[in-house]
Order: structure tokens, then C-alpha cells, then sequence
């Protein structure tokens, strides 16, 4: 089957890199991830990936303990980058070619981002795996994984998740939650829905960027929504 979108910018949750754990990397939840980012990259899907730091740090979640607003962002952009490293250690080890830029400065331990390099890493074959959120404070990876699908030209940006779509209310704690097949960027705003902050949706909408939300953690699900199979929820 030939593949409905060329480029993607997909965004992993960091929280969902827990697996079972609480806290950290569950390396079995990192290495399925791998594997099915390999599968697309072998079908010569070009891919960029923003990694959330959920599962090391939140800025939000810091700053009401007591920390600076401003450096507990920056210990969350922090957290990205060693997500980021993971995913390209796991990666690499499996035979994919993948390289890290962060948004700002940090050679060497990735490369500093910028559109038009990332674009030359996804045209010769390579994962783009994009760390540190935008570089700023007050901004989450949701709209730094918005940002960088408009700058890098993907054609959709896909939300992988621990849920299946998006609901009515979280579907974690209301069993009567019901789920959107498909949902416009204007009534995901209207109703409130936390599947990702404002910002972000405000910005796929100016740009005519689609979203897809979906379940990441089971296998094959990523190959599915690349194929046009109808599972998530599309936002347009």
C-alpha cells in the first residue's frame, strides 16, 4: 500500500517513554517506538520527531513546587534532549540513521537546529529528531513540535499518545468520555480539549497543518495512520 503522507512531523510523549515505570526510560517502550519508526523510514517515509520531558521533568509541575518559571522550562528542555539522545541511541543501534539538533546550542551533543538543515537530514534518508522544545520559556513541545512540522514542510503532524484519539473528557478518569472521529481546530478550542495546549492548535489551524492524535504505544499503530487507516482522531 502506498503511504498518504511523504513527510511527517511526529511528537512523542515523554510520559508515555515511563512505560511502566513512573519515572525514566523503559528501554522496551523506547525500543518498540524504534521499531516502528524503522518500519516507516524503510518505506522511505521522511520523519521528524519532537520528544516531550514529562518523564524527567515539567517545567509547569516544577514551577509549582517553587521553582523559577523560566529555569524549570529550561530543565524540561533539558529533559527533551536526553529523550531525544535515547531515541537516536535506539535508533542507530537497529540500523536507522538518525541525527539530533536542539533548539539551542549544544554541540556536541546535537547539532543547532535550524529548518533548513533538518530538511537536508530528512532528504538524505535520516530521522531529524528535534530537541529542546522551541529554545524558549512558556512554550510547550506540543507547539514546538507544531512549529517545526510548518518550518520543515511535513505534511501532517501525528500526536502519539497513551490514548486513542480525542475524547470529551479524559478518558482515563471518565468512563462516559466519548471519542471524535474527526474534530476542526476551532471546536477543539471552543470545548477546551486538553489534547494539546492552544498555542500549538492555533498554529497547525493558521497554517492548515492537520493533526492526527493517536495511540502510539501499540505496535503497528504508526503504519496504520501513515496508510489512511481510519484510527485517532483527525483535528483539521
Amino acid at each position: 500500500m502506498a503511504p498518504k503522507y511523504k513527510r511527517i512531523l511526529l511528537k512523542l510523549s515523554g510520559e508515555s517513554l515511563m512505560g511502566h515505570q513512573g519515572y525514566g526510560i523503559d528501554t522496551e517502550r523506547l525500543n518498540s517506538y524504534a521499531e516502528q519508526i524503522r518500519q516507516l523510514a524503510a518505506r522511505g517515509i521522511e520523519i521528524g520527531i519532537v520528544i516531550g520531558g514529562g518523564n524527567i521533568f515539567r517545567g509547569l509541575s516544577g514551577a509549582a513546587k517553587g521553582f523559577d518559571r523560566v529555569k524549570g522550562d529550561q530543565m524540561g528542555m533539558l529533559a527533551t534532549v536526553i529523550n531525544s539522545l535515547a531515541l537516536n541511541s535506539a535508533l542507530e543501534s537497529i540500523g536507522v540513521r538518525a541525527h539530533v539538533f536542539t533548539s539551542i546550542n549544544m554541540f556536541p551533543i546535537g547539532e543547532h537546529y535550524s529548518p533548513m538543515r533538518a530538511a537536508e537530514a530528512l532528504a538524505k534518508g535520516e530521522i531529524a529528531i528535534i530537541a529542546g522544545g522551541t529554545g524558549n520559556p512558556y512554550f510547550t513541545t506540543d507547539t514546538a513540535s507544531a512549529l517545526r512540522a510548518v518550518e520543515i514542510k511535513a505534511d501532517i503532524m501525528l500526536k502519539g499518545t497513551r490514548v486513542d484519539g480525542i475524547y470529551t473528557a479524559d478518558p482515563e478518569k471518565d468512563p462516559t468520555a466519548t471519542k471524535f472521529e474527526q474534530i476542526t481546530y476551532d471546536d477543539v478550542l471552543r470545548l477546551g480539549l486538553k489534547v494539546m495546549d492552544a498555542t500549538a492548535t492555533a498554529l497547525c489551524r493558521e497554517n492548515g497543518m492537520p493533526i492526527v492524535v493517536f495511540d502510539m504505544d501499540t505496535p503497528g499503530n504508526l503504519a496504520k495512520v501513515i496508510d489512511g487507516e481510519p484510527i485517532g482522531t483527525v483535528v483539521y
